[in-house]
């Protein structure tokens, strides 16, 4: 557990497939950026990395795009107001982005809210991080022995 701007708390990043499965999580301190964790939710997912990678603006960071680039993931990952500015003031050509194909990262919110059905992953009960990565592990089963 860290300090965030809502004081001492936890941070879940995940990571799921089409129709919503998790297939990677991390917990970490809540200052910690989800740019930072993206190398590890894509060692821990147990099966074949992903062709295709749809990721919020916190993985816009240079680091994340050629990480992505160094494993062959194909991503679509929108670009912060700051970034547009400094890259159009350089003459640079924009990243590729396909708007149509970003709607579907809702899946992923969708993912969330299922796992916060279960009252400990939404209240955080446990106190130890391992202990509350166990807690959502076994809910992220359940949801994939019912889908």
């Amino acid at each position: 557990m860290g300090y965030s701007r809502g004081g001492f708390s936890s941070k879940l990043h995940l990571s799921c497939d089409g129709k919503g499965r998790p297939l990677s999580i991390e917990v970490t301190a809540g200052q910690r950026n989800e740019s930072t964790q993206l190398e590890a939710l894509l060692e821990s997912i147990p099966l074949k990395l992903p062709e295709h990678l749809l990721a919020d603006r916190s993985y816009v960071h240079e680091s994340c795009r050629k990480l992505l680039e160094e494993k062959g993931i194909i991503h679509t990952i929108p670009e912060r107001s700051d970034q547009r500015e400094r890259r159009e003031r350089r003459g640079e050509d924009p990243p590729s982005f396909d708007a149509d194909l970003y709607r579907k990262r809702n899946v992923v919110e969708r993912c969330v809210g299922r796992l916060k059905q279960w009252r400990g992953v939404a209240t955080r009960y446990e106190k130890r991080a391992v202990n509350y990565r166990a807690m959502v592990v076994i809910a992220a089963l359940v949801i994939w022995l019912t889908a």
